[in-house]
């Protein structure tokens, strides 16, 4: 397995500056980046002529990570070469939101193979229901198939975010790579970091990914009271203070789902993924320290996972709101991340708002939000 990294500030010259990327002969390209990469044409164009073979899977972010840490405004292109595993990659596009988990199946059918060992998928960042989509794709290849990825950013705005793959540089397209083969080591981690306070309360009314009611009443105006001062910059404090889904039983289900949008009219919130209906939520807050905590958690979960040699490519995938907590700070989870993986992995990522992994070895894949989620690829 071959790896070469670049970090671009600048669209200027990247025809020039990506040229040694070739030298590993890549089959799978990654490319994470601001949107104003991802919609300049010459941009798009240098890297379509340097990599004709490739597979690329991209998107726009809210940060870019890298070997360097964490940057905003930049590019992250990352070339790797396999030496046996095969690599297949498609694009779904996606029509709406009520289109996702049919892009899922779409997406889960043509990759779908029995030699298929993981999937990366990357998808829009607006008008998709997450968990719907990995709904979609795990119908359709199982429970076997680790499904690791995220969800596309724009540095927060929330307005329109980017994918690039088979069909080059879409606004409305889920992209899915497939690795195929028994030369394939993965590993995989997830964890948040984030705590819970005050009552559960619960979910009286919802549809998919919108919670209209807890306790019988809107749900925004009990968000509001919890959230104070914070309520005046609702949807965007919201990153600040997301729930805990809570079953039936009160239990935590191990998800965390992000507030994304408002609706004053109706009362309702949108939530990053779906909700069931009679289940509960608690809000959770969250410090640097913690969050940096639960990143090396889901490192030395990947780390117990791997059974390969200590080298190859760790994919990280982090969450705005985490970002958001952080602040300047926000270097020390990547920091924390690589230590525990060590010196010879190159690591590559986003900044999302969305997550996508199993939340350990052996489990289901779902949508997660708020998490720092590692997906470690590595040939014996």
């Amino acid at each position: 397995m071959r790896i070469k990294q670049l970090l671009l500030k600048t669209t200027v010259g990247a025809a020039v500056h990506l040229r040694p990327l070739t030298e590993v002969t890549p089959q799978l390209v990654t490319i994470f980046g601001a949107s104003s990469f991802l919609v300049d044409p010459l941009f798009v164009e240098a890297v379509t002529k340097l990599f004709p073979g490739a597979a690329i899977l991209g998107c726009s972010t809210a940060g870019e990570i890298s070997n360097a840490g964490v940057t905003d405004d930049s590019c992250t292109v990352t070339a790797v070469g396999f030496d046996a595993t095969r690599i297949k990659s498609v694009s779904s596009a996606l029509s709406g939101m009520s289109d996702s988990r049919e892009s899922g199946e779409r997406i889960g059918k043509a990759l779908a193979d029995p030699e298929l060992r993981a999937m990366l998928v990357i998808g829009p960042g607006v008008q998709i229901n997450g968990s719907a989509l990995v709904d979609g794709i795990m119908s359709i290849v199982g429970s076997g198939v680790p499904v690791m990825g995220g969800l596309a950013g724009d540095g927060g705005a929330f307005k329109r975010t980017w994918t690039w793959g088979v069909n080059g540089v879409t606004d409305n397209h889920v992209i899915g790579v497939g690795l195929y083969g028994n030369s394939l080591d993965f590993a995989y981690g997830c964890f948040g970091g984030w705590e819970t306070f005050g009552p559960e309360r619960k979910i009286t009314r919802c549809d998919g990914n919108v919670l209209y009611e807890l306790d019988g009443k809107p749900a925004l105006d009990i968000y509001k009271r919890y959230l104070g001062e914070y309520a005046k910059s609702l949807p965007a404090s919201g990153l600040l203070f997301p729930f805990a889904i809570l079953g039936a039983d009160r239990k935590s289900v191990g998800l965390i789902r992000t507030i994304l949008g408002v609706d004053e009219a109706s009362g309702s919130l949108t939530l990053a993924g779906a909700i069931e209906s009679n289940g509960y939520v608690k809000l959770m807050h969250a410090s640097t320290d913690k969050l940096v905590d639960g990143a090396e958690v889901a490192a030395k979960d990947a780390l117990s996972m791997h059974r390969g040699t200590r080298d190859g490519l760790a994919i990280l995938i982090s969450c705005i709101g985490r970002k958001l907590v952080m602040g300047e700070r926000v270097d020390e989870e990547v920091e924390a991340v690589c230590s525990v993986l060590g010196s010879g992995v190159t690591g590559t990522g986003f900044y999302s708002y969305g997550e996508i992994s199993p939340f350990g070895a052996g489990s289901d894949c779902h949508l997660h939000n708020q998490t720092m989620t590692i997906t470690w690829l590595s040939e014996r």
